[in-house]
């Protein structure tokens, strides 16, 4: 038998490592920039994001947060997967950038529109013809989706809120706003145009049957509740209607770490799901 050292090789030729380069390349970058991930994310993880040339290439966790006190547990690392993997949605073809409507109603709406000089005629009439109506309708959840301008979805948007209001009242018209933690911009606009119109302005909580549902309703605020790291120093932690590691996932470490404080905590959820693993 041949001795072991005979089968090593060693190639000393760069030109046999080319392979390297691919890694090489893939993690250059000619700037950090700090930014976050606000859409559809109450976490505002502070992130440092590695760009070349206008392109983000990858991203790291920021580790710079301030301790809050020498009791509780530090923030960082504080991030999640869908953080750290952001940037192939930025940058995938599958991301939607334009506005989109179902295709039977806006074939019915193209046709209908040039007979009306206002736009509230044309949506009356297509929403109180029960022919026209049901096209659309019974096109719902089987795609057909097709991309569109914004002045048309506005103006179809807008007629069908006019004509609601005036034939149903304004309270007929409910609706929610993006999450305040995502952009208070849109929040507040959202908002506030439900209010000054006599709409009803629902919770997103109970749209994505998440947290709190109606919390905004009952207590007049949103989300206004105490800090992540104050978890660490409750005695009792009762997770109702909330999966933290999902949805909490950078904060969800209090929780788990509190435990070690003599935390107890209940869980009430319909599946065992992950923040169950937790529960005493």
């Amino acid at each position: 038998m041949k001795n072991a050292i005979d089968w090593i090789k060693d190639e000393l030729d760069p030109k046999l490592r080319g392979w390297e380069e691919f890694y090489r390349n893939r993690w250059q970058h000619d700037k950090v920039v700090r930014s976050t991930h606000g859409v559809n994310c109450t976490g505002g993880c502070t992130w440092m994001i590695h760009v070349k040339e206008g392109l983000v290439t990858w991203e790291m966790q920021g580790l710079d947060y301030p301790k809050l006190e020498a009791s509780l547990p530090p923030y960082e690392p504080r991030g999640c997967q869908r953080g750290i993997s952001y940037s192939w949605y930025l940058y995938s073809p599958l991301r939607v950038k334009y506005p989109y409507i179902r295709g039977a109603l806006l074939d019915q709406w193209n046709a209908i529109r040039p007979k009306h000089d206002d736009p509230v005629a044309a949506w009356t009439e297509l929403v109180e013809d029960d022919d026209r109506r049901s096209r659309w309708q019974k096109a719902r959840g089987k795609g057909g989706l097709r991309r569109t301008d914004w002045d048309t979805v506005l103006e179809i948007m807008a007629a069908a809120n006019i004509h609601t209001i005036k034939k149903h009242g304004p309270d007929r018209i409910t609706g929610f706003s993006p999450i305040p933690a995502m952009s208070m911009i849109s929040y507040a606009a959202g908002a506030r145009m439900l209010q000054l119109m006599g709409g009803v302005a629902l919770s997103f909580y109970d749209w994505y049957c998440d947290l709190p549902n109606a919390s905004p309703e009952c207590w007049g605020e949103q989300t206004d509740v105490n800090e992540s790291a104050d978890w660490f120093n409750a005695k009792l932690l009762a997770v109702a209607g909330s999966n933290l590691n999902m949805t909490r996932t950078p904060d969800c470490h209090f929780a788990a770490e509190a435990r070690l404080n003599g935390t107890k905590m209940w869980v009430f959820a319909p599946d065992f799901n992950q923040v169950a693993k937790y529960a005493d």
